[in-house]
């Protein structure tokens, strides 16, 4: 069987997953035009501006849209099927991410339900994942 790979952090991801590590979500925020965007990097997509702070998010969100993957890739077959989500954050910026705490069938992964954030250790890192708001662990 093939080992599962995880994330390895970049200089523009690193304060992501250092917040993930300690069970938070945070987001970067363009200080110049107010921009609170994902995925991380170094720069605002809104503007260019590059003077940016990182915000701690609710970790609340709804599920915007998914698929259910049955054909696992390397190192996640004992996970299959799961979903591949993308959720709308309280704050507003969208994110890729799993569902997680729910069986993988469309009758339980109903569009705009809501979700709270968990984290899934993943080698050295913490990965966002969420779970049916209220049953979050």
């Amino acid at each position: 069987m093939t080992e599962k790979t995880s994330p390895e952090p970049t200089p523009d991801t690193q304060p992501f997953f250092d917040a993930t590590a300690r069970g938070e979500l945070r987001l970067p925020k363009c200080r110049t035009c107010g921009e609170l965007f994902f995925y991380p990097r170094s720069w605002c997509p809104k503007c260019s501006s590059e003077d940016l702070e990182w915000v701690l998010c609710s970790g609340r969100a709804r599920l915007h849209s998914y698929l259910i993957n049955t054909r696992p890739a390397p190192g996640f077959e004992e996970e299959s099927p799961y979903s591949i989500a993308i959720v709308e954050l309280e704050e507003g910026p969208r994110m890729m991410t799993n569902i997680v705490g729910v069986p993988q069938t469309p009758e339980h992964l109903v569009l705009d339900m809501p979700l709270e954030v968990v984290f899934d250790k993943h080698g050295d890192v913490a990965v966002p994942k969420f779970a049916p708001a209220g049953e979050a662990a």
